[in-house]
């Protein structure tokens, strides 16, 4: 559905009345390729090498002063004192930063041993959450805790590209070196030979993600249940994929699903699920169950039985769909809710077993307000008050969660497990 405040905001007379009026402003977001240049900084002490991974993000060191990117290495940020080295850097080149561009701050884990480090890179998490809140101009601006560069290469080329476009205050966690990451042979097809399971994949969200992951070569698996049987072929057939009927509720699924694929899979991604809200003193018994079954209980189910049978292969990818409503609550949600907190769950749980037992990365996307058929159906006022109640005042698109589901699937992420991303332009509820 078309954002015509959007539109109208990028008018002369619209641009005044906001102003004018104290309203938000969003600006159009960059979507295909960014334009400019890099800017490294460090603040502190680092023992990175960050300059080979960083040449290979396909931007070049910014010349003209109006960078695209800004990457500020932090990791070596241990005290109070080192802080003003994370303002030093930055105060000068922020006004600077392009429309649309990206501040990629750099940090270290947390120290256990050291509380004086600790507390200074957790003040990393609360400053790039600001940041990305008053920044503005459809700029983003995410935090990386990080040991190892080769490591973190698919975040990084994920965070400073315009595929991150709805992607905004995050704080995600790189493994330290060890984890299994395998280079793909080619950047732009880095799924090619892989096989994709999509459920809930016959419209909206889950028919984009099938369509970014078969552009990046994948042959994808198009589930969905038998009353939406002829859109799942009709889209398997334009993306050259397999379409399969199924209720992912079924107690079998899992085995229906590996006895449909005696090759494996590669990617298994959860996007099924249904809404049935109501206030909780208006709920009834129904509406809850089913709720939670689609959205919870077979993900559960399912994976369970796939790693069971080791139908998923190893070096595989698991991603989840939760959702803001399970961080930040929703009223009117209880068990919507309920059932994307549970993937957190699921995802905190599983991933660090998944990965030693099965060497299969578990990870979860949590997106916000998403321009769908289904929030298209919401009254006026409460839609506007979702696409404009985060960072950059939009709604986002289903593509923008596809891609963000694309890199947590990349073969060379295999050192990002149990991270919940939230694809949601910073809703400013929960954080």
């Amino acid at each position: 559905m078309a954002d015509r405040y959007l539109s109208f905001t990028g008018t002369a007379p619209g641009r005044f009345l906001t102003r004018r009026l104290g309203l938000p402003q969003p600006a159009p977001l960059v979507r295909d390729a960014l334009e400019g240049g890099l800017l490294h900084l460090t603040a502190g002490r680092t023992a990175l090498d960050l300059a080979p991974v960083l040449a290979r993000t396909g931007l070049a060191a910014d010349e003209d002063g109006r960078p695209a990117a800004v990457v500020l290495d932090a990791t070596g940020v241990r005290d109070v004192d080192a802080l003003a080295a994370v303002h030093t850097a930055l105060h000068p080149v922020v006004r600077s930063v392009a429309a649309s561009g990206r501040i990629v701050v750099l940090g270290a884990p947390l120290d256990p041993d050291d509380h004086h480090q600790a507390a200074a890179q957790q003040a990393l998490e609360g400053f790039t959450r600001s940041l990305g809140k008053e920044i503005g101009r459809g700029r983003t601006v995410n935090l990386v805790r990080l040991t190892d560069a080769p490591a973190a290469e698919s975040t990084l080329r994920f965070l400073l590209s315009a595929a991150s476009a709805y992607v905004s205050g995050q704080v995600i966690e790189v493994a330290p070196a060890g984890a299994a990451v395998t280079a793909p042979d080619d950047w732009d097809r880095p799924l090619a030979g892989r096989t994709a399971l999509v459920t809930g994949a016959a419209r909206g969200i889950g028919a984009a993600v099938a369509g970014t992951l078969v552009e990046q070569g994948a042959h994808v698996v198009v589930l969905d249940v038998p009353q939406a049987e002829q859109e799942a072929r009709g889209l398997a057939e334009r993306l050259g994929g397999t379409p399969l009927a199924l209720d992912i509720t079924a107690a079998d699924a899992g085995e229906r699903i590996a006895a449909a694929l005696p090759g494996g899979l590669d990617v298994l991604v959860h996007n099924a699920g249904v809404t049935r809200d109501r206030r909780l003193v208006n709920m009834a018994a129904d509406r809850w169950s089913s709720v939670l079954d689609v959205n919870l209980a077979s993900v559960l189910r399912t994976t369970d039985a796939l790693l069971a049978a080791g139908a998923v292969n190893r070096g595989g990818r698991i991603v989840a769909t939760a959702s803001i409503a399970g961080l930040a609550g929703n009223a009117g949600q209880t068990n919507y809710g309920a059932s994307k907190a549970g993937i957190v769950g699921l995802v905190r749980s599983l991933a660090p077993r998944a990965l030693a037992g099965h060497g299969v990365t578990v990870n979860a996307v949590a997106p916000g307000f998403i321009e769908t058929r289904m929030t298209a159906a919401v009254p006026l006022f409460i839609r506007e008050a979702g696409r404009r109640m985060n960072s950059l005042a939009q709604g986002g698109l289903p593509v923008d969660v596809a891609r963000t589901t694309a890199w947590l699937a990349h073969p060379a992420s295999g050192a990002v497990n149990g991270q919940v991303v939230r694809v949601c332009g910073q809703s400013l509820l929960g954080a």
